[in-house]
């Protein structure tokens, strides 16, 4: 479904934006961003844990280990995956060019790609898409390189937060593409999280780690994990806050306002799934621990069978049931409890009566679905998926789609 965007906008002291057309797209549409910082940024990031590893998610791996980027460069119509020594070669050209232009280091540049696995990267599109980002640089170009960013995206995937640490008023800005491929560890996508903010190196691994556990690893959309997966967020230290750790207030204000702006994509992330028509956040209680939890709702938000329901407004919660108990964690099925809608369908392990189903079907009707479960061990674990529903313009999308 696609969400009514305003491009108001966003713009993060000391970072340059750039988007442009240079051909890697057969539509003509714009296919390479560009975005820079003015001065060398702490770094840090999280990568697909897919073992078919595409080319600048390797280059990503070794340059994040230093903890210091001043440059990201996205190429959209191309994963550049299964693409072997050449492609790695293409990546760290584009690298290398954009460093030159720049005049800065090009193992502070990082690259990403996403679009069709095991297509070589045109080099020649490439010089011509990073020189013409170079040139449009500008610190107004946000929306420019989000749109630049897009594959089968029906909407640009975008926010900002600001919040007060160490003295001075901080931005958080973000931007991310995604729509099919998604699933935990991490979420098929491109994210790209810029603040202004001085933030040790340590500390920034710790606040990515933690805002990504409850966004972009609790999304899911039809169970893929893709090759390209990158999250990467650079923090260039000009608002020149007091350091701040995690554990101090400054530090748990920051966390919050990253973790609720990459809350809010994930969110977007789900809404644009391929054919998605509806929304289901499930939240499983009563676990014997979060990661058992996790796993649970996981398994339920992945179920055919359960998203086939979700898109027919059906509130069949034997589904439900059905998929908690295969999920590999414990629960006491005598006990089992399912809400859907805010509507109890399922109490310690017995129907309701049918009133109750139809309030439920009503609660379904539209496109955002809350489902909660207990599974009844005694336990406190507790985890939430967002999950997207299961339709038949997914089926004909991804059956007309080439990768």
């Amino acid at each position: 479904m696609k969400l009514p965007i305003r491009e108001t906008p966003i713009a993060v002291p000391g970072f340059l934006f750039a988007g442009v057309a240079c051909g890697i797209k057969a539509s003509g549409k714009s296919d390479l961003a560009l975005i820079v910082s003015d001065v060398p940024a702490v770094a840090a990031g999280v990568v697909t844990r897919n073992r078919v590893k595409a080319a600048p998610v390797r280059i990503v791996m070794e340059r994040l280990a230093h903890a210091r980027a001043q440059a990201v460069v996205v190429n959209s119509g191309n994963a550049n995956a299964c693409t072997g020594a050449a492609g790695m070669k293409a990546a760290r050209d584009a690298c290398s060019q954009v460093a030159a232009g720049l005049g800065i280091a090009a193992d502070t540049v990082l690259p990403c790609s996403t679009g069709k696995i095991g297509v070589p990267l045109p080099a020649a599109a490439m010089r011509r898409g990073v020189a013409a980002a170079l040139a449009a640089l500008d610190d107004g170009g946000f929306w420019q390189a989000a749109h630049a960013m897009m594959t089968t995206d029906a909407f640009p995937k975008a926010g900002m937060r600001r919040v007060r640490v160490g003295g001075r008023t901080v931005t958080i800005a973000a931007m991310a593409k995604g729509a099919g491929m998604i699933a935990p560890d991490m979420a098929t996508l491109l994210v790209v999280v810029m603040t202004d903010a001085a933030v040790a190196a340590p500390a920034l691994r710790a606040f990515v780690r933690a805002a990504v556990a409850t966004s972009f690893n609790a999304i899911t959309v039809d169970g893929d994990c893709s090759t390209n997966d990158t999250l990467l967020m650079l923090a260039n230290g000009v608002a020149e806050n007091a350091r701040f750790t995690p554990a101090s207030a400054d530090g748990r204000r920051f966390r919050g306002a990253l973790a609720d702006l990459l809350g809010a994509l994930a969110d977007m992330v789900v809404a644009d799934g391929e054919g998605a028509t509806k929304r289901m956040r499930i939240t499983v209680v009563g676990a014997r621990t979060a990661l058992e939890a996790r796993r649970a709702a996981r398994r339920i938000g992945e179920s055919q069978l359960v998203k086939t329901a979700l898109y027919g407004s059906d509130p069949n919660w034997g589904r439900i049931a059905c998929a908690a108990g295969h999920a590999g964690v414990a629960l006491d099925a005598d006990r089992l409890s399912v809400a859907i809608a805010g509507v109890p369908v399922l109490r310690r392990g017995l129907p309701a009566a049918p009133a109750a189903v139809t309030r439920a079907a009503r609660g379904m009707r539209g496109d955002a679905v809350d489902v909660r479960v207990d599974l009844a061990t005694g336990g406190r674990g507790r985890a939430t998926i967002l999950a997207s529903d299961l339709t038949p313009a997914y089926v004909k999308f991804n059956s007309d789609y080439s990768t």
